[in-house]
């Protein structure tokens, strides 16, 4: 399909990335449900971090605790994560999508959006897929829009092993039907409060009045889902090295933690871990953020801005016992985390926009 030479962004999304590493070590778990958390062991507190899609058939997926997955599947193969494989089969994947000559962003182990200039979107997008084939043994699947949201959005329609556009041509009549939760960045909770407010489709979503929109979300957060109810979203791909905008740490517990004493232990622990993560980097830390699973299994999240920047270790230690000292009391609690936001490098350090570039 010839358009003109026009920009496009693809994103490529590698299918089943680590249950797919997994296998690839060993052949002989092709075809089974497999499923990758914590240490391997279903009888612990640990969650999964994917599962194949022969596992996901019973609906096995992320975030998912073992044990529950090990209800499900029985006879389920059960490994543990190795971040070490994972990350050297990711960086074979970008090296292999630089050298098709466009922009690449990288997002994570699995997945990058390229930004390039083409009269075949699609041709190109096939020559992603058999390079990062031959070059690792992965399948992925590609998603074409003309911008990010609509690229990123369009690589479910393409899995497994698929190729998919998306662009304002298409916009209405792929997404309009289809409820807000299948909008990337629209979880479930944002869901329930457009819901509230009668808008239940993209298409509402699309028609829903802005002032509404930024009653209810804020004057950002507003704008940004009145605009991503019509697809739109950001055009320029960046390959300038990534920089971390946080670190976290989280633990889950064997035992749960009964105590308020035992919590501030835990608190302080993971601060001061979070904290070492960011002094490496040299960047202060203004935002810190809390996390805790209570038992059985809710999970809530609380934060606070810091008055000003720090990199003192005893200010971000004592703004996560802060925030521990707003959990219910009396509740027994299974997992905590703690989060460190860092202040971005200046303007024209290597996190700067730059645009598509490139002519395939």
């Amino acid at each position: 399909m010839s358009d003109g030479a026009r920009a496009w962004v693809l994103h490529v999304d590698l299918d089943q990335f680590i249950a797919a590493v997994e296998v690839l070590r060993q052949p002989e778990l092709a075809g089974r449900p497999v499923v990758v958390g914590g240490r391997g062991d279903p009888t612990e507190r640990a969650v999964v971090s994917t599962a194949s899609y022969e596992a996901r058939q019973f609906g096995v997926g992320s975030g998912m605790p073992l044990r529950t997955a090990a209800r499900r599947i029985p006879d389920a193969v059960f490994l543990p994560v190795d971040a070490p494989a994972y990350e050297a089969a990711s960086a074979r994947v970008m090296e292999t999508l630089r050298g098709l000559g466009a922009v690449v962003e990288v997002l994570g182990w699995d997945e990058a959006f390229l930004g390039a200039v083409t009269d075949d979107p699609e041709a190109l997008a096939r020559r992603a897929q058999q390079a990062v084939l031959a070059a690792t043994a992965l399948h992925c699947s590609v998603g074409i829009g003309d911008n990010k949201v609509r690229a990123k959005i369009a690589t479910g329609f393409g899995k497994p092993r698929g190729v998919f556009r998306l662009t304002a041509d298409n916009w209405f009549p792929v997404m309009g039907p289809r409820p807000t939760r299948d909008l990337w960045g629209v979880g479930a909770r944002v869901a329930r409060r457009l819901s509230a407010l009668g808008v239940e489709t993209v298409d509402r979503l699309a028609a829903a009045p802005v002032e509404e929109l930024v009653a209810e979300f804020g004057p950002r957060m507003g704008r940004w889902y009145a605009e991503l109810g019509r697809g739109l979203g950001p055009t320029e791909v960046d390959d300038s090295p990534w920089v971390a905008r946080g670190h976290s740490r989280e633990t889950t517990y064997q035992r749960n933690l009964t105590t308020p004493g035992e919590v501030e232990a835990a608190v302080r622990e993971l601060a001061a871990q979070v904290w070492q993560d960011t002094a490496r980097e040299g960047r202060a830390v203004f935002r810190v953020t809390l996390k805790v699973r209570y038992a059985p299994f809710v999970t809530k999240v609380v934060g606070r801005k810091l008055p000003a920047p720090t990199t003192a270790r005893d200010d971000v230690v004592a703004a996560a016992v802060a925030l521990a000292e707003r959990l219910e009391p009396g509740r027994e609690v299974r997992l905590l985390g703690v989060r460190a936001e860092m202040v971005m490098p200046d303007d024209g350090d290597p996190v700067e926009r730059t645009p598509v570039r490139g002519r395939l």
